[in-house]
């Protein structure tokens, strides 16, 4: 993640933010054909995953980042930039043709557009992309499939594109464990360089398919005000060292009469994780147990403290209740200056104009927003953003394989290189000129050329920059100094479910929020908390467990 120009991140997660977000739409395509296998329960052999590698180009961060996983930081743009990759990687390959979504405007033709056109001559080859708006791309995903004209490269929707996952993957796409599980993956340095929980979601049936768009492992807990945290007497987070003293917190630094509160949005998430409460799933290897969020008591006591906090009228008017299309609402009322916290992920902080740190400044500057992490001497971290999505590659040749992975390395180029610098910055003194810290800031043609989405056919290691604001860089490294060492485990990254996979970030997580929703609002009260858990259930929660639970099982009499 980078304090680029470039908005190729999703800041609503699929996951939701709690109480106050609703989920994106269920799978679109019933099944794929032509051979495809049923999608089963399973668990995801290691020996698939690629051996993961430190990327080492010559670039040196300000704040080095850990083997554990906090991410490098950049305080400076480097000056000199080195490439990420070798010679032309695709001179006399055929054109590629690749689809992608993208949440910026779409770019000029490469007619138009001297950053496609270098990019296209340091590659070797001409890439025909098709760049197709995030609303738009599930049903474009759609009519590829159906009409059978896949294009060479592609993402999968976020939201989900068909039911049976594994067959379609099995009848249209490449296996690409021949060509990167374990040392082979060495022949990609920038797409060894990805971390390896990334790869986990790219493993389906049996088979390495998937190309991650990597993240930093955690989405983070929000973003608070740390000006009016001072006021109250809070100058570092530390401070706040229970659930207890948070609601104080909130309280404090709420007056309705004043229209000021502590939070706009959701809360549940900020809660659970400073309770110690699971993500989704939690796996017990000892007993063979699966259990749901819903079920753990800590996220039970997370929503109860959420509705009392709702009473005692800490959230702004209304923003509970907002669904995920209405996002933009509740994120403009902190950035106003509304509320003293918000839930978001942390790729929408650094975002050059349309990110936190730079929107709020333009507001007011004294406004001082930071990361915030959970709080508590029980708090857990979720293991919530491994990645965007992942990319998959149509079948074809072996040969055609190996040049559609280096397209993807060079996508995967490492901050500060020249192939870094040509995606997200274009052209110098075409597209950027240098300021006088040496920062790439935008021409006017510059925000247009760039909006080619080349970062959704493979990420780069994630790394952190602000062009604007150098000292925020620091405040996410800091925060991911504290978020990476308290990640908990997610298991739905080794094991699958077919089920969950269809519908446990559609209709029953739709189930789950709208739930909790009800239950904070006082439309239902806590006692019906209980009914919830039981309606999850029915609804397919219990089918998704089955599965999962017959995914280890088969794990361990196949090591037996």
């Amino acid at each position: 993640m980078s304090g680029t120009t470039s908005v190729d991140r999703r800041t609503l997660f699929r996951w939701g933010a709690g109480a106050g977000l609703a989920v994106a739409a269920a799978p679109l395509l019933a099944a794929c054909g032509d051979g495809g296998s049923a999608a089963k329960a399973e668990a995801k052999s290691t020996k698939l995953l690629p051996a993961t590698t430190v990327r080492n180009i010559g670039i040196r961060a300000d704040l080095p980042g850990t083997a554990a996983g906090v991410p490098d930081a950049f305080l400076t743009y480097p000056a000199r930039l080195v490439r990420a990759t070798s010679g032309t990687p695709l001179e006399g390959a055929e054109k590629i043709t690749a689809v992608t979504e993208t949440f910026a405007p779409l770019p000029p033709g490469r007619g138009r557009n001297a950053a496609w056109r270098e990019i296209e001559k340091l590659l070797g080859t001409q890439v025909d992309f098709t760049a197709v708006p995030a609303d738009d791309y599930p049903a474009k995903f759609s009519t590829m499939v159906a009409g059978d004209q896949l294009p060479d490269i592609f993402m999968y929707p976020e939201t989900g594109g068909v039911d049976n996952v594994g067959a379609f993957l099995a009848a249209k796409c490449a296996d690409l464990g021949p060509h990167l599980s374990g040392d082979k993956v060495k022949a990609y340095p920038n797409l060894a360089a990805i971390p390896q929980y990334a790869w986990r979601d790219a493993i389906k049936g049996g088979k390495l398919y998937g190309i991650p768009i990597a993240r930093s492992g955690s989405g983070g807990t929000g973003f608070y005000r740390a000006d009016l945290f001072r006021r109250a007497g809070v100058t570092g987070l530390d401070q706040i060292d229970s659930i207890e003293r948070l609601v104080e917190l909130a309280k404090d630094l709420t007056d309705a009469r004043k229209k000021q509160y502590f939070f706009t949005g959701g809360s549940t998430n900020l809660l659970a994780m400073s309770a110690g409460a699971q993500h989704f799933w939690r796996f017990d290897r000892t007993t063979g147990k699966w259990t749901y969020q819903l079920e753990d008591d800590k996220y039970r006591y997370a929503v109860e403290t959420a509705a009392g906090l709702y009473r005692a009228g800490c959230y702004y008017p209304g923003t509970v209740q907002m669904s995920g299309a209405q996002k933009a609402q509740y994120t403009d009322l902190f950035k106003n200056g509304r509320a003293a916290y918000v839930y978001d992920g942390m790729p929408a902080y650094l975002t050059t104009a349309t990110g936190y740190v730079d929107a709020m400044a333009a507001i007011d500057r004294s406004f001082d927003v930071r990361p915030m992490v959970p709080v508590g001497k029980d708090a857990v971290t979720w293991t919530d953003n491994v990645s965007l999505q992942n990319c998959y590659i149509s079948r074809a040749s072996e040969k055609r394989v190996g040049e559609l992975l280096r397209l993807a390395d060079f996508a995967a180029s490492p901050f500060g290189s020249l192939e870094y610098t040509l995606i997200n910055y274009g052209v110098e003194h075409v597209d950027h000129e240098r300021d006088a810290h040496g920062t790439p800031v935008l021409t006017k043609q510059g925000t247009q050329d760039v909006t080619v989405p080349w970062g959704k056919l493979a990420s780069a290691t994630p790394s952190f920059f602000s062009a604007t604001h150098p000292q925020a860089a620091r405040y996410v490294h800091e925060a991911y100094a504290v978020l990476i060492p308290k990640l908990v485990e997610d298991p739905t990254l080794s094991y699958s479910s077919p089920t969950w996979d269809s519908k446990g970030l559609g209709s029953l997580y739709t189930i789950h929020l709208d739930g909790i929703k009800d239950l904070i609002t006082g439309r239902k009260p806590l006692s019906a908390y209980d009914a919830l858990v039981k309606k999850w259930r029915r609804a397919g929660g219990d089918t998704c467990r089955a599965e999962f639970e017959q995914a280890a099982q088969q794990e361990r009499k196949e090591k037996k």
